[in-house]
Order: structure tokens, then sequence, then C-alpha cells
């Protein structure tokens, strides 16, 4: 999977979905052809399955229990039911499929059906902390991070007391812990270890694995995070230890980093295949055609790792953050750049609501059938475009039009035909010229197919060599052009 289309699915919520629809007791094991056929989008190359893993008991008490998290769930779901708490899924009380979905066989009949479609599965691992009621906890506990009465007295909500010792919360270095789930000790003895058998466990049922805030594990965070309780930090870093004992008996397993703050090159230098593009998540939804020109100057050797997503089940629902067509031009700016893809269940139709993750339901909500149009027309031609090199085109304007800077172009060419890609990000009308990358364009003509919607505009090659190609983009336009002779 050189640059894979990456298809997320909730996967509790959406299995109710099913059983609704279906009036039965599906599992993953008996999902209907039909649903398979629907929900699995045309060019889409693995489906990641979040959420498959036993839940923790000890965990969804918690979450019962927690004002904060109760006023969020009544939020996203103002007829919540006590059936549709179901705990969430990064609190893992053990990597067993949860038998609400069907068990470890259901899963493996699953990829099965996948499989067969050509479609690859992902699966998740949480490797900065485990549930409260994790097995570990009794029989390792020299795996997490432990404090005495004193730390749990300055901050008692970052602390728990179980089986005569007081455990921390899990946590990162800039946010309140969580408080449904306890602290491993990335630099205790042992714990890379079962890091690795844990992960071959999971990559025996998959084809890839996604870790989730995987740059908490490195020595620098974690030192940062935990101070002298995490003890002295062993002399090689956790994860280059892990992959290279995990690629021993599982050498073609894809690991996916969710990766935050700038730290994408040293997960990607540490082993990952791919790692979480937020940066450029932020630009496309707040800033400005500028910013994404700078964060994509860099190198096919960074770029090509890079997962590219405008929405997943950490952010905001794409439509209500990318209002007014801007998730249109950040879809097709993602959709034609270099690297994997990241395309989150709902996203296509249009729905609003992020659902927390404890949540087994979704609250009803309308489709956006043109929406929908667009993306599978999308996920559909782009595949065929992303081929040889990749570059970045100059847009040109005019001194008293400066609307140029608001565009986006980049070309894939090998043989023919050539591709283009050019996006206006903005709210306003934009018209360029852009900058072609092919001189033996002049002397014929040529035959350009907008790929999205099917028209096709005729220009002259030697016009096109020598200006380039002029665009007028409406806002949040954009085209996918097929570049072929007449």
């Amino acid at each position: 999977m050189a640059a894979p289309v990456v298809y997320e699915i909730d996967t509790w919520p959406w299995l109710t979905d099913v059983r609704r629809r279906w009036g039965q007791d599906i599992t993953l094991a008996d999902i209907p052809g039909e649903v398979w056929d629907e929900s699995i989008p045309a060019g889409a190359d693995a489906v990641w399955l979040m959420g498959v893993w036993e839940r923790s008991p000890a965990g969804l008490v918690v979450a019962r229990a927690n004002p904060d998290l109760q006023r969020s769930f009544r939020e996203a779901l103002p007829d919540m039911r006590p059936a549709d708490l179901v705990g969430s899924p990064y609190c893992v009380r053990r990597y067993v499929v949860d038998e609400h979905l069907g068990g470890p066989a259901a899963l493996g009949a699953c990829r099965a059906e996948l499989a067969r479609r050509g479609v690859r599965l992902i699966l998740d691992y949480v490797p900065n902390h485990v549930a409260p009621d994790h097995p570990a906890i009794a029989e390792n506990p020299e795996w997490f991070i432990t404090g005495d009465e004193a730390d749990q007295a300055r901050e008692p909500a970052a602390w728990f007391e179980v089986a005569g010792r007081i455990i921390a919360h899990g946590r990162d270095p800039y946010f309140p812990p969580w408080p449904d789930v306890a602290q491993l000790n990335a630099f205790a003895p042992g714990l890379r270890a079962a890091t690795v058998r844990a992960l071959s466990g999971i990559a025996a049922q998959c084809d890839g694995i996604r870790c989730d805030m995987a740059m908490l594990l490195t020595t620098e965070v974690f030192a940062r995070t935990w101070g002298a309780h995490a003890g002295p930090a062993p002399d090689g870093e956790f994860w280059p230890e892990v992959i290279g004992e995990l690629r021993r008996e599982h050498p073609d397993v894809v690991l996916i980093a969710e990766a935050y703050w700038d730290m994408e090159w040293t997960l990607q230098q540490q082993g990952f295949d791919f790692c979480y593009d937020k940066r450029l998540y932020d630009r496309l939804a707040h800033e400005d055609a500028e910013s994404v020109r700078k964060h994509l100057s860099a190198g096919r050797d960074y770029q090509d790792k890079l997962l590219r997503f405008i929405e997943n089940h950490d952010e905001p629902r794409a439509a209500a953050a990318l209002p007014g067509g801007r998730d249109r031009a950040a879809a097709l700016a993602i959709a034609t750049l270099p690297g994997a893809t990241l395309w989150h269940d709902g996203e296509f139709e249009g729905r609003r609501t992020r659902l927390p993750v404890f949540l087994g339901r979704f609250p009803d909500e309308p489709v956006d059938e043109d929406l929908r149009t667009f993306h599978h027309r999308l996920l559909a031609v782009v595949a065929g475009s992303r081929r040889g090199d990749w570059s970045q085109l100059d847009a040109r304007g005019w001194p008293d039009n400066p609307t140029h800077h608001d565009v986006l172009a980049w070309a894939w060419h090998d043989d023919l035909p050539h591709h283009i890609a050019v996006v206006n990000l903005a709210a306003h009308p934009s018209q360029c010229r852009v900058t072609l990358p092919w001189p033996d364009l002049a002397g014929r003509g040529w035959r350009l197919i907008d790929l999205l919607d099917g028209r096709g505009f005729d220009r002259a090659g030697d016009e096109l060599a020598r200006d380039g190609l002029y665009v007028d983009l409406p806002p949040w336009g954009g085209h996918l052009l097929a570049v072929a002779p007449a």
C-alpha cells in the first residue's frame, strides 16, 4: 500500500445502524454484501474498523459518573438512552474483539470478506494507556507510572488507587488526565516486549495498525510528561525497538502513527509507514493557500509517508468545521496530493455531529446527496491521476487582481495523460494562469477533461506552453484535469 486510501468506520454505532436497518442481530461475521457495497467507497484500499476491542466495565462506570462527559454525550445525542453509552474504545481492557461485535471469529470472517473485495483491514492499538481493570495492573504493576499519597493529595484527578498502589491516569503533556485509563511507563523494563506481543497479536488479525498518540512514547515527550515518575530513560527509543521486533514476525504490516506537534518526521524515522498530517488539516481548515504551499514544499520522502485528512473521529465534522464549500476544496486538495488519505464514515454524507467515541448510536441526520456524489466521484477518479512525478505549480496573476494568491495547483505526470489539480482556497472567485511543466505541449492541440464533472476544454499547446493554463474558479472551486492530445 504505497499510497493507500483509508476509510474509517466507527464500528459500534455503524453496526447499530446496520442492525436497525436490517432488523437482525448482525455481527461483523454476517454483514450483508449490500452494506459493504454502500459503505466502502470505490477507490478505497483499506477499511479502518475503529473500536473493535473489548471495552472496559470500569471505564464505563467512570463515563457514567463524569459530568463533563455526560454533557458532551447529551449535546451529540439529545435522545440518549442508557444503552447508548458503551464505553471508550481507547479504554481497552483486552485486545480481544468485543463480543458485542461477534468476537474474534467474527472479525476473521469480516477480514476475509474485505480481502475478497480487494480491501485491507486496519485496527487500533493504544500504546500509552490501558483500562483501569486491565489484567496487567494486577499482574505487572511495574509497567505503570506509580506515585504516592502526596502525589494523589496534590492532584487527586491525576491518580487513582488500585490494589494498594497509586497509579497515574493516562495523559499527554498539554491537557488534563483522562479519568478512565491507567498510564503505562514507556521506560519500564519489560513493557517493550509486552508491547511487541500485543502488536503481534493484533497484526495476526489485520493488515495495518493505527497507533494512538504514538508521539507520547518517544523519549523526549515521555520524559517531559512524567519526569522523575518515569525513572531513567532506556538507551534506545521505544518505537525503533518495538517496530524492529514486530517486523521480524510481521514484515508487511502497515503501521500508522497518530502524530501531532510536528513530530511526523521523527516518527517516520523511527519506523512508521505513515503519520497523521495534522498540520495540513489545520492549514486547510483555518489558514490560507500560502501556508498550504509552504507545507507542501517538503521533499517527497516526507510527503509520501503522510496520512492526509480533513475529518476523523477526533476532529469536528468537516461539513460543520469547513462550511460553505471549503470542505470540498480541502477534500480535492488532500485527495490529489502524495501520500495516504483518510476518510471518515459520514463525511461524504455531510454529517455535522461529531459523535463521542463512548456512544454506540449515531443521531439521525439528513444526507447531503450532492456532497455524497462529489466525494464518491472524487475517490473513484483520483486513483488513476496520482502516478508518476508530482510537483507544485506556480499560479500567476495580474497587478489589479491578486486572487491568484488563493489558488493551489500541482501536477502528476509520467506518460499521457498528465493530470493537474487546481483549487481555489478562498470564499471569493479567483483567476490566474497556472504555469505548466511540459514544454512539449507546444505545436499541437490539447483536450482537458475535468474528471470531476466530465466537462471538456480544448486548448492550443502554444498558449499553454507560453502563458500557462488560464483558470477562473468560483469560491472554493476546483478542477482535476486530465491532459491529453486533442
